[in-house]
């Protein structure tokens, strides 16, 4: 008897390779190629629209970035003024390229601003790049749009702080360690690394450890999914720590060996140097909320635009939340059933490796948030942004290929519920805007949860489609006009939030320097500069109030600047704390000395003080901004005090506007 031999169905390849299922045949690489184009450009639209009613923002930033525009000294340590007496209390990678944008293009709101609107975009290409490798290009486009459609991005984007930058940097280093893990040829990986690397090292020069939050995630994800044998990926991943200490490193190195007295002061630190900066204000400081240098308020009892109380529901609350947990519970939730569904692949399942980079992001970086007693400002979260969108693109998609099955479809169902649940929530918080939204949304995701259920299978498999994209659509929209009307609001201020006007006021600490500053107001309540009107819009939002040394009247605002303009010395005039020394800085183009920087930094002394007048570097000293005390405002302390009582004890005042001013040309000593 002859045998009959049937050949075996061939087997489907497993999802395993750097695509898990190839794009449906509506969605070719044309019409993705379509749809990224039409994504960056909604997101530079809504960033770079009417981007310059905000002014100059964050005038603390603001004015380090003029004088890193005039000035390569101040550009390269990034200090406050032209004439480098202190830094801003942050490494300089952020002012680096705002300074460089005001060089090349004049110093405008817009030289400014739009740099930061620009890494908008190109933060969500990088999720994009980084999702498609390893899913496909719809799964990238979803991620994307999650970043895009985050409030805090919305936010920071469109605002002169070094998150953008942050962020940035940090997206770009995940998709370096997806490109290594993508490949089994060892230079390669061994190249992807290293720039990872290099990244995260601009990332810490940009906000310090905050920039290395993200290591533990990447390294284990490298160590648990790359191609290459494990003696290898150990070696590669020395080579990428050597490449984080390097380029982070030399910045640190140079500040060192540079003589002190020919540097400014470092900002925030308690004795001078870089590395106090690191472990203490920056460090250890923000993590424990102890002095560590000029850590400021403890998150855990200073008020929601601090932070709040600490624990794991902090991200929720009702500051935060509105920045950033829209989709942080889908997110989780692609996250675990994801990981669920790529439980039997292979070690180096891109999938698999994708969820550990995403999901090691946000669990490390949002405990430590959670947790952290040091200073917190809501906006930090985002940081959590491309975290959160690459763990609903990847882990949205490994739920989608396994479909037929009660995980992938009890997966996603549950993902748009809980998205379409938590917005309710949070839309329910601010009850007066849009009142219907939340209930259309919520119907939504009920909707889509209840088609994909029902259709993943059988002959009602096209239900699943229409479910998966009314579910979505419905799931991101809550976050998307938070989004959106965060951009369509100005911001100013050290502690901008997110949200339509009168969700949540902005706890500026702007322009006055002091708590409760300019909130609306674009150019943080700086004086006139003629020179530059459009950069000082007069138009202001909620909330706002003059700045220091500013009246109702102009000839008051303008007789000040003039005066600092013509003081002819190396400062215009010396004030306490940075941001009223940086609202001087910006209206008179002129530098002006921040007694005791941005939170009772120790500089200068007394001694010091006098010898700058005595030599004659100094005009003028004010005072104070709106007629308070040294103490009340930023930088005050026992030596702006001393400093203050030796003024008023040597010289006689004068009042322009609401600013007391002494004139100290002519001081003999």
């Amino acid at each position: 008897m002859t045998a009959v031999l049937h050949p075996a169905p061939p087997q489907r390849p497993a999802p395993t390779a750097h695509r898990a299922e190839p794009s449906p045949s509506w969605f070719r690489t044309r019409r993705s190629g379509l749809a990224l184009t039409i994504l960056l450009a909604a997101t530079a639209v809504v960033y770079l629209w009417n981007l310059t009613a905000s002014g100059y923002a964050n005038t603390f930033y603001a004015a380090a970035a003029q004088a890193g525009s005039q000035n390569w000294k101040a550009w390269f340590f990034g200090s406050l003024d032209t004439s480098n007496f202190i830094t801003v209390d942050k490494p300089p990678a952020s002012l680096w390229v705002m300074g460089l944008s005001g060089r090349i293009f004049g110093f405008s709101s817009a030289s400014l601003l739009v740099p930061q609107a620009l890494m908008g975009v190109g933060s969500v290409a990088l999720v994009y790049a980084a999702v498609k490798r390893v899913a496909t290009p719809a799964a990238g486009l979803v991620a994307g749009a999650v970043l895009a459609a985050t409030p805090a991005a919305a936010l920071m984007f469109k605002f002169d702080n070094p998150d953008a930058l942050l962020v940035l940097l940090m997206t770009l280093a995940g998709y370096f360690v997806i490109r290594a893990m993508c490949t089994a040829v060892g230079r390669r990986a061994a190249m992807w690394v290293a720039l990872a690397g290099v990244a995260l090292g601009f990332a810490f020069l940009t906000k310090m450890l905050q920039g290395l939050m993200v290591l533990p995630a990447f390294g284990a994800a490298y160590l648990i999914a790359g191609q290459v044998r494990l003696r290898t990926r150990l070696f590669h991943l020395v080579i990428g720590a050597a490449s984080v200490v390097i380029s982070a490193g030399w910045w640190v190195l140079a500040v060192w060996l540079w003589p002190a007295d020919s540097r400014p002061y470092i900002g925030g630190s308690t004795n001078n140097s870089v590395m106090d900066l690191v472990l203490g204000y920056n460090g250890l400081g923000r993590l424990f909320g102890s002095a560590g240098g000029s850590s400021g308020m403890a998150g855990g009892s200073a008020g929601s635009s601090f932070g709040g109380s600490t624990g794991l529901d902090r991200l929720f609350g009702s500051e935060m939340g509105i920045q950033i947990s829209w989709l942080i519970p889908a997110a989780l939730i692609a996250l675990v059933f994801g990981l669920l569904a790529r439980g039997r692949a292979p070690r180096t399942d891109l999938l698999r490796a994708s969820l550990i980079l995403w999901g090691g992001w946000f669990l490390v970086t949002g405990l430590i948030f959670s947790y952290m007693s040091g200073t917190i400002h809501p906006y930090y979260t985002v940081a959590l942004a491309p975290a959160v969108a690459g763990m609903i693109g990847v882990g949205g998609y490994a739920l989608w290929l396994v479909r037929a099955r009660w995980i992938g479809r009890c997966g996603l169902a549950a993902m748009m519920l809980a998205a379409g649940i938590w917005s309710w929530v949070l839309l329910h918080r601010n009850a007066e805007w849009l009142p219907m939204l939340k209930w259309i949304l919520l119907a939504g995701t009920v909707v889509g949860a209840i088609l994909v259920l029902v259709g993943a299978k059988g002959r009602f498999r096209k239900l699943a489609v229409a479910g998966l994209i009314i579910g979505s659509l419905a799931g991101i929209t809550g976050s998307a006009s938070y989004a959106i009307a965060t951009a369509a609001t100005t911001h100013g201020g050290s502690i901008p939030t997110a949200g339509p006007t009168g969700a949540v006021s902005d706890s500026g600490m702007g322009g006055g320097g002091g708590m409760g500053g300019d909130q609306g107001r674009g150019d943080g309540g700086a004086l006139p500069n003629s020179d530059d009107a459009s950069s000082n819009p007069t138009a202001s939002g909620p909330g706002t109030t003059s700045g220091p040394g500013t009246s109702s009247g102009s000839e008051s605002t303008s007789e000040l600047t003039a005066m600092l303009v013509n003081a002819g010395t190396t400062w215009s005039a010396a004030t306490n704390g940075s941001q009223s020394a940086a609202t001087y800085e910006l209206a008179s183009d002129t530098a002006v000395m921040a007694i005791g920087g941005w939170s009772s930094d120790p500089a200068p002394t007394l001694d010091q003080f006098i010898e700058y007048v005595a030599d004659g570097e100094v005009h003028y000293y004010i005072a104070s901004g709106q007629g308070g005390s040294p103490k009340d405002s930023q930088g005050g302390d026992s030596t702006s005090s001393a400093i203050q009582e030796w003024v008023e004890a040597n010289f006689t005042s004068t009042t322009v506007g609401n600013s007391t001013i002494y004139d100290l040309s002519g001081y003999v000593g």
